[in-house]
This record gives C-alpha cells, sequence and structure tokens, in this order.
C-alpha cells in the first residue's frame, strides 16, 4: 500500500502514484514503490517502463531478469545513477536533496516470491523471517501499528486492514502523508494482481476502520487500570 501525496511546502500538494508494476500472466510479476524526491522516483521508473519496449533482451530490466535478485541488483544501479546524475547536474554548491528508495516485490515463475528494499545508495536488503515487512517515506507513525499487529499466518483481508490502520494513524499525524492510497495484493503463482484498487477520501470501508480504531483506542485506554497519584506503585505495594 502506498499513499499519493508529494509536496514541496505546505503550499504545493500534488497528487503522483507511488505504485507500478509490470506483468507477464503466467510468467512473472514485479511491483516496485518508490519513496523521496519525485523528480527522481519518475526519472527511473521511466527508464523501466522505456527497457521493457528495448529491443534487445538484455536491456529488459524487468521483463527478461533470470531472477528478482537481478532485478533488485539492476534497479539499484538504476537509482544510484539517477541521484548521482542528478546530482552532479545540480553542482556542488546547488540546493535540493535527490535522494530516493525503493520496495521491489514479485515473483518469477518457478521460484519463490521476494521483496527488496533498495537503498538510495542502490545496496538493498532482502525481507525474511526476521525482517517480514519493509517501509520506506513516512515511517514513524504507522510502523508501531504493525508491529503490533503483524501476524506471519493472518489472512490478506486483515493484512489490509492492518495497512489501513497504520496508515490512518500516519495520516492523522503527518501532512506529508495524503490519500488516495494505492493498494495491491499479490498471491504466490498468480502472476497478475489478485486485488488492485485506489481508495478515495470517502471510502466507506476506510472511514469504517478509522472510526472504529479510534473508538477502540479510547475504550482501550479507559480499561487500563487508574494511576494513583497518591500511591504511583499500586496499592499491593504500600502497607
Amino acid at each position: 500500500m502506498s499513499d499519493t501525496r508529494t509536496n514541496s511546502g505546505v503550499d504545493n500538494i500534488s497528487v503522483f502514484g507511488k505504485m507500478f508494476h509490470w506483468s507477464v500472466p503466467g510468467e512473472r510479476i514485479i511491483t516496485v514503490m518508490t519513496a523521496g524526491n519525485l523528480a527522481t522516483t519518475q526519472n527511473v521508473v521511466s527508464q523501466l517502463e522505456e527497457r521493457t519496449k528495448a529491443p534487445d533482451e538484455r536491456d529488459n530490466i524487468l521483463l527478461a531478469a533470470p531472477t528478482m535478485f537481478q532485478v533488485a541488483t539492476e534497479i539499484g544501479r538504476l537509482l544510484r545513477a539517477t541521484i548521482a546524475e542528478r546530482q552532479a547536474e545540480n553542482g556542488s554548491g546547488g540546493k535540493g536533496r535527490f535522494t530516493a528508495s525503493m520496495i521491489i516485490a514479485g515473483q518469477i515463475a518457478g521460484m519463490e516470491p521476494r521483496l527488496f528494499m533498495i537503498y538510495p545508495e542502490g545496496n538493498f536488503i532482502e525481507a525474511g523471517s526476521d525482517t517480514p515487512f519493509f517501509q520506506i517515506g513516512e515511517t514513524k507513525y504507522g510502523r508501531p501499528i504493525i508491529l503490533r499487529g503483524y501476524d506471519r499466518d493472518m489472512s490478506f483481508e486483515d493484512a489490509v486492514k492492518l495497512l489501513m490502520v497504520s496508515f490512518d494513524s500516519t495520516l492523522k499525524a503527518n501532512l506529508s502523508v495524503g490519500m488516495p492510497l494505492d493498494l495491491m495484493v499479490i498471491k504466490r503463482d498468480d502472476f497478475i494482481p489478485a486485488h488492485q484498487r485506489r481508495i478515495l477520501p470517502d471510502d466507506p470501508y476506510f472511514s469504517q476502520v478509522s472510526d472504529g480504531w479510534g473508538d477502540a483506542l479510547k475504550q482501550a485506554f479507559h480499561a487500563l487500570p487508574n494511576y494513583d497519584i497518591e500511591h504511583p506503585e499500586g496499592p499491593e505495594n504500600n502497607t
């Protein structure tokens, strides 16, 4: 799931998609999510798209690479080169930050689904049992929700609900994150999106989740033991 807000100050806010995918039915599906400088990420995505049309198959990172590891490696190189080029154009005394990061997810037929996070330097890490999910961009408000609610055996439906709660918390705390939200679900060995939609600000289900989460938090807060200023250690510790 990704948001769509980009901003250069509070008076210059726009909506741009940050999730992109390419698929060959029965053979592969690759999804890319981006965060960071918009011009940089759009440049990388545009180059990836152009390479899908390249007559030489060796230039086609997305649709010809034999493994997801090689896909991540080549996209990392492209991201690093793009950032370096833009910084060089800007000059040593120029202003602006051209940093960006990406999440790459997908599967190639006959192999396991894989998930990578690519850093601005072009290097990357892969998800595993110890690190089962990645976040890029603004993470500090929504991450605690996922950490507390994530279960590796949860259904796709519960995972989507958890993501919505996480984004709801982030939306309420940070103006740099905004709706609409883009959602995609990928199932093993399907090689096409199993579910894909854009969640608009007036989405009924998202509104129910937001209101219900807020009410549940208040109920949970009031259900906690009351704090006693006179006996802060608790009555059982006082004689």
